[in-house]
């Protein structure tokens, strides 16, 4: 909890407006950004000689549960403390841009291409921004809700057997 403050009072300090909601999630420091100010705010958090979150463990995307927004999540890391922290934003679907920390972390490269890949977030500025998974031809984003996980004409599955 003495994290979640610390950070919090950091990022309101220094982004009046832009942290939407800070909360523990299973004893995990977790942020909300504002999209527009999500590069900036990972700057800081990677730059501040106190926080020092220098290492970019994970970024990945996702889709809210309503089907109308996607979002990208980062985990940060600060080694020399072992202190992690999540950040998420959230944009409209019709709409998914978001700047790259490619030039933060250069480890962004692969990850966003990912969740590109996958989502169709697209990160502005990334110097290389194709499928990196997918065939190039594909014109679908297959970890969007829209796009069913399975045949729904199957008839030899048992949807009780999933709790459906």
């Amino acid at each position: 909890m003495e994290l979640l403050n610390q950070v919090n009072e950091k990022l309101n300090a220094n982004f009046a407006g832009q942290v939407v909601s800070a909360e523990m999630l299973y004893d995990f420091p977790v942020f909300t950004i504002k999209t527009e100010a999500m590069h900036d705010v990972l700057k800081f958090l990677k730059e501040d000689a106190e926080l020092n979150f220098h290492f970019l463990t994970d970024l990945t995307g996702m889709q809210t549960a309503d089907e109308k927004q996607l979002g990208v999540i980062y985990h940060l890391h600060n080694m020399p403390k072992n202190l992690r922290i999540r950040l998420k934003t959230f944009m409209d679907i019709h709409k998914p841009e978001l700047p790259t920390a490619t030039d933060l972390w250069p480890a962004a490269n692969w990850m966003e291409r990912e969740t590109y890949d996958f989502f169709g977030v697209r990160f502005k500025g990334h110097p290389n921004l194709k499928r990196i998974l997918n065939v190039d031809e594909m014109d679908i984003f297959p970890m969007r809700k829209e796009y069913p996980l399975e045949d729904q004409e199957r008839t030899d599955k048992d949807n009780s057997m999933f709790g459906r």
